[in-house]
């Protein structure tokens, strides 16, 4: 994908696909985690998503090397509070876009986010362009 047809998408998303909300959302949660102290690795791993659901056409999320065994313990508490419903919200708006032709982008946009929404810890954010090169 050109990357001038990536800036049209991301710019689209942010307007009418939901981007900005979920940013908001995704920050919110990222600055309440950081408040907290304790779950300082929620925060991150919340303002990642939201940066990358602010900003998803051209990146993807890999699995970063070198997660251990707290991060996935600290998923599995992740996936009980938060990352169901996240993932169902996700899913809920990804199927609705896909209805619409002109939607479609924007409900593989959201499909996306489920992985990440379940299991953020662990993951990076990577432009696609580098997975290629």
């Amino acid at each position: 994908m050109g990357a001038m047809i990536r800036f049209v998408l991301n710019v689209l998303w942010v307007i009418f696909g939901g981007g900005i909300v979920l940013f908001l959302g995704y920050g919110l949660a990222a600055l309440i985690c950081f408040a907290l102290i304790v779950t300082i690795p929620f925060g991150v791993a919340s303002w990642r998503l939201a940066v990358y659901s602010l900003w998803p056409f051209g990146r993807t999320i890999i699995p970063k090397r070198g997660a251990g065994l707290a991060s996935g313990l600290a998923n599995i508490l992740w996936l009980i509070l938060a990352g169901w419903w996240l993932a169902l919200s996700h899913i809920t708006a990804g199927i609705a876009l896909c209805i619409t032709i002109i939607g479609i982008p924007f409900g593989i946009a959201n499909l996306k986010l489920v992985p990440a929404a379940l299991w953020p810890l662990g993951q990076e954010v990577v432009d696609t362009d580098d997975l290629s090169a």
